[in-house]
């Protein structure tokens, strides 16, 4: 009995023994491929370094494959093989005592990163980034991150120290210089100036609900709490960009704009923040577009001659940042931050409100205005007709919008309606 124990644990120890040597041989076998590309892809960076140290371009461009993409961040985006050419190309023409090399590396699967340092004379006689030689000493830094299959390189994400280079070549003042403070101290005098003259601070005004308000044309831009950040209901003027850029971080940061319409003076800050931005399918043609300007009178005509001089300068210099890519469309019925979407077409042929039935709340953008063409405040009333897509169609949005009883009703511009809000938007839509 003892020796059949001792029969049946050996051959048991052997079956562990063997199964672990083929897990370990199927190990092998997985990271066997990854060694590989791994080797690879270190060994193709190497000699990718080694042509441009040696200032072989037709070597260095011969290691992409077509259509490899090299972005270097701030400076070029293009494909190979004639952009990565054409890159290469113009930093070995501008620095022809050009030295490139290998700090360290690390490799990982098919990718090789790169720490790299660059030296040479910007002597030219060819311009680097449309900069002329001015014959300076040049030490870069950066990182590369390359990746190789099949023996050549698929993409070059690029990362350098521009600002050095600027410096080193004179466009920029010294570090810690005389001449950089006195950058810096116009600079910030600018900044000053500007916020002075630009928007507020954010205003609650509502649960979950801030405005702010900025010129020209009292623009207001809704911040709305949501879910640890903020919507934006509508982008006015672009003057307001630095004023909701803050405003938004300040609440957890924007995750996302709203357009009630596509008009040059509610547009104007999306540009800048980089998040999507939403809008109804009829409005995403003006917003992508021209802002407006394909329905509006030409050169505004109809407008007094001082005021359409005015408003010409505004939409072009104040209001618009220009078109905005419009990531997704919403329509009545969408929820948005805890509001509802309302179409209220007329004045735009997309335009939509936001409706709260919790505290009667409508954000309404421009349905209807409270401030008259020159800026100044007035009663509830119908857009201007020249700014209209179709006023009859406005004046029934306006009385859509009353029906619902709102207790509070935000416009696009300048103040709200409050009291006896549908008695005061009835008025408005049936004024001749």
């Amino acid at each position: 009995m003892g020796d059949e124990e001792s029969t049946s644990e050996a051959t048991t120890k052997v079956q562990e023994v063997a199964a672990n040597m083929q897990q370990a041989a199927i190990r092998r076998k997985r990271i066997s491929p990854s060694r590989s590309a791994k080797a690879k892809a270190e060994e193709v960076t190497r000699r990718y370094f080694e042509a441009i140290d040696a200032r072989d371009l037709d070597t260095a461009v011969s290691m992409w494959a077509d259509g490899g993409r090299e972005n270097v961040r701030g400076r070029v985006d293009v494909l190979a093989p004639e952009g990565v050419r054409e890159f290469i190309g113009e930093l070995i023409d501008a620095v022809p005592d050009l030295s490139m090399q290998i700090v360290s590396s690390t490799s990982e699967d098919d990718r090789c990163g790169v720490h790299w340092r660059l030296t040479g004379t910007f002597a030219g006689p060819g311009h680097f980034g449309g900069v002329a030689p001015t014959g300076s000493p040049i030490l870069l830094e950066g990182f590369d991150l390359l990746t190789v299959r099949d023996g050549l390189i698929q993409s070059n994400d690029a990362f350098t120290d521009s600002m050095t280079f600027a410096r080193k070549i004179g466009m920029m003042p010294p570090q810690g210089s005389a001449a950089e403070q006195r950058m810096l101290g116009a600079f910030n005098a600018k900044t000053r100036v500007s916020d002075s003259l630009g928007p507020g601070e954010a205003r609650l005004v509502a649960e979950g609900v801030w405005v702010v308000q900025g010129q020209p044309g009292r623009c207001n831009v809704y911040l709305l709490e949501d879910d640890g950040g903020v919507t934006l209901f509508d982008a006015g003027a672009r003057t307001m960009t630095r004023a909701v850029a803050r405003a938004g971080a300040k609440l957890g940061g924007i995750r996302r704009v709203v357009l009630s319409h596509g008009h040059t003076d509610h547009r104007g800050v999306a540009p800048a923040l980089g998040v999507p931005v939403l809008c109804h399918p009829d409005e995403v043609q003006d917003a992508e577009g021209t802002g407006g300007f394909r329905y509006w009178p030409q050169g505004l005509a109809g407008l007094p001659t001082p005021l359409r001089q005015a408003h010409r300068l505004m939409h072009r210099y104040a209001w618009d940042a220009g078109p905005v890519e419009i990531s997704d469309t919403v329509a009545e019925g969408d929820e948005i931050a805890g509001f509802a979407v309302v179409d209220l077409p007329g004045h735009a042929p997309g335009m939509i409100g936001l409706w709260r039935e919790s505290d009667r709340l409508a954000l309404s953008g421009d349905c209807f205005y409270t401030l008259d063409l020159w800026g100044r405040g007035c009663a509830p009333c119908v857009p201007a007709e020249i700014y209209n897509y179709d006023t009859d169609q406005a004046r029934a949005s306006i009385r859509k919008l009353a029906a619902l009883e709102p207790a509070a009703a935000w416009p696009g511009h300048a103040k709200p309606v409050t009291g006896d809000v549908r008695a005061q938007l009835e008025r408005a839509a049936d004024a001749s």
